[in-house]
């Protein structure tokens, strides 16, 4: 068989390669005698009306259309379908065998049936049957596709296309514990420019930076020069009360236009209930991007076939259930309180924020932010306390056996391993000063004087007791706080008085004054129906210890450094503190603070003024206006 097989070896390498020929055409999926005579038409078709299909669902409409007999039509309606349906992924598959099309396509013609699948945005996959009718004698030999519209879509005629039709569903607003809107449909005003009759630049400029709303008009100047004189060049969008304080400014400017509208607004509490795009109407921040599926509702969806000069529907192939209206999320914000508190902030001029709460239950009554539309620091900020942590300090005094009458003095220094600690203006007391006394006046050396009261886990442990460090469900997203337990001698000595690693939001600090006023530490609570199971805090102060600080923060607005609050209606009890920071540029700042609550009536608060001041000096007066404008 050696030999045999040798004796032949003349004609084997031409047969092998023959066969191998055949073997690599398959391969890459020419088929001989496909286009000859002798092919296969039933498969010769089935393979000319895949390679249309393989560059329609590549996204290639171009290519796709080029395997047809009318290639523009093919290719407009293509990309028509394509900029419509906005589709993520369109699959095709066989429906069945391919048979004899009918008489008037040609003797020969095929009729090749496959299913569309499409996969459009926030809706899944939508699918229906067609088929491609193709004929042999293409451009290039193959067979081709037979275009018309119905190819596409069964019932889709000339000069119609696909449109998905989207509707939103009425987005719900955030509302006040009464019911009223925090954020719902407002009144807004599109200021723009049109260039040919802009005559005046600079009282344009000028009455646009009176807005205050932020607007480069060297950028805006560039845009002007390089728009067509009929084109109109977006500016600015204002609320409607921004808007009437400057209108009569604005429409006395030739050029400026203006146009009125509609949009989703926040009315209160900005910065915590957050905002919504204009463009996408989905939330973006606050409790308007937490709760944005739950406000949105459900969008409703169709597909439609469209007229394609006029845009109007013709027939609807398949919709989806949705078009309901959103759900409300109720707040315990109470619009006195909240309005009062933003008032006080917006006089007051400086980044800040107010918290109020009501002790008995937790309800938070206002959270308000300076300026509005920025960070919510109310809930959300972290901060050095400063004096007013000594609220828990002298907690931890009280639970381990110190009396207010005890003396602690009030020395102007104290060092501790090399480094010295001051009070505010380097001031002091006699040596014989009670806790009281030292506490109203905000002393920091008589605290850090008697740190040998605490061991480095102390502090950590009684802030539990007013919640701090745990895991809050207020129902938004906050910062409830941290007290580390203490690395070395100095890091105690800074945390005693509120600075250090300890670190509060406003939010928590009026907290700390809920919880004496109350005597149980009640976790605050913003959306009741979404904030879950409230923490409870693993320890409580002792009765004793609640009424010591009680007196103490009475005694700190009547004779010590929260008498900014004397004269509010109320029995106001107080705790000022003044922490210092060290600002991105290395300077020493300070945050103003002033915390405490209202002994004849349910409130508690925290008001935070940043970057420069002092609690009693700055803070006081603004809480004074936040209580005195709250109504009875």
């Amino acid at each position: 068989m050696t030999h045999r097989t040798h004796s032949r070896g003349g004609r084997r390498p031409l047969l092998l390669s023959v066969s191998l020929l055949v073997v690599l055409l398959a391969a890459t999926g020419v088929v001989l005698g496909l286009r000859g005579d002798d092919a296969d038409p039933d498969e010769a078709a089935r393979a000319g009306a895949q390679r249309f299909l393989d560059a329609w669902a590549a996204g290639e409409p171009e290519r796709a259309a080029g395997y047809t007999d009318d290639p523009e039509a093919a290719r407009s309606l293509l990309e028509s379908v394509a900029t419509q349906l906005r589709a993520e992924d369109v699959e095709f598959a066989p429906a069945g065998p391919v048979t004899a099309a009918d008489g008037e396509d040609g003797a020969d013609a095929r009729t090749v049936p496959f299913t569309v699948t499409f996969t459009l945005p926030g809706l899944g996959d939508w699918s229906y049957a067609s088929e491609a009718v193709l004929r042999p004698g293409g451009a290039d030999g193959g067979w081709q596709v037979a275009w018309r519209p119905a190819l596409v879509h069964p019932e889709l005629g000339e000069e119609q296309t696909l449109v998905l039709n989207q509707g939103r569903g009425e987005r719900a607003p955030v509302l006040a514990a009464d019911g009223s809107e925090l954020a719902g449909p407002g009144t807004v005003w599109e200021v723009s420019i049109w260039p040919g009759r802009l005559t005046d630049r600079d009282a344009a400029w000028a009455a646009l930076d009176a807005l205050g709303a932020g607007i480069d008009t060297d950028a805006l100047a560039g845009r002007v020069a390089a728009a067509g004189e009929d084109e109109a060049v977006p500016v600015v969008t204002l609320r409607e009360a921004a808007f009437e304080e400057h209108a009569e400014r604005l429409r006395a400017v030739p050029g400026l236009q203006f146009a009125e509208g509609t949009r989703q607004l926040t009315h209160a509490a900005r910065a915590v209930v957050g905002a919504v795009d204009p463009g996408s109407g989905a939330g973006v921040s606050g409790l308007e991007e937490r709760y944005d599926e739950r406000l949105a509702g459900t969008a409703s969806a169709a597909v439609v076939i469209a007229n394609r000069a006029s845009g109007a529907a013709v027939e609807t192939l398949h919709a989806w259930e949705g078009g309901e209206p959103g759900e409300p999320v109720v707040t315990t914000l109470d619009p006195a309180a909240q309005r009062a508190a933003e008032e006080a902030l917006a006089d007051a001029g400086r980044e800040g924020a107010i918290v109020a709460l009501r002790p008995s239950t937790g309800e938070v009554l206002a959270a308000a932010d300076w300026p509005a539309d920025g960070f919510s620091r109310s809930l959300s900020g972290q901060l050095a306390p400063g004096s007013t942590f000594k609220v828990v300090t002298a907690a931890a005094l009280l639970e381990g056996g110190m009396t207010p009458q005890d003396v602690v003095g009030c020395p102007r220094y104290v060092t501790v391993n090399g480094f010295t600690y001051e009070n505010q203006d380097e001031f002091e007391l006699a040596p014989d000063t009670t806790l009281r006394e030292a506490f109203a006046a905000s002393c920091n050396t008589a605290l850090i004087e008697h740190r040998d009261r605490f061991a480095d886990d102390t502090l950590h442990t009684t802030a539990q007791a007013f919640g701090i460090g745990a895991e809050w469900r207020v129902g938004a997203s906050t910062f409830d706080g941290g007290v580390p337990v203490a690395g070395d001698e100095n890091e105690l000595a800074a945390s005693l008085i509120g600075q250090g690693r300890v670190q509060a939001s406003p939010l928590v600090m009026a907290s700390v004054a809920a919880t004496v006023a109350d005597g149980t530490f009640r976790q605050p609570v913003l959306v009741p129906d979404a904030a879950g199971a409230p923490h409870e805090a693993p320890t409580t102060l002792a009765p004793a210890t609640v009424e010591a600080l009680r007196s103490m923060m009475r005694a700190t607005v009547t004779e010590g450094s929260a008498s900014a609050l004397a004269g509010v209606p109320g029995l106001p009890h107080g705790k000022t503190g003044t922490a210092e920071f060290e600002t991105a540029d290395g300077e020493l700042s300070t945050n103003a603070w002033i915390i405490g609550y209202l002994g004849e009536r349910d409130v508690a608060f925290a008001v935070v003024l940043e970057d420069g001041g002092s609690g009693g000096r700055d803070a006081g007066p603004v809480a004074a206006a936040f209580l005195t404008a709250l109504e009875p």
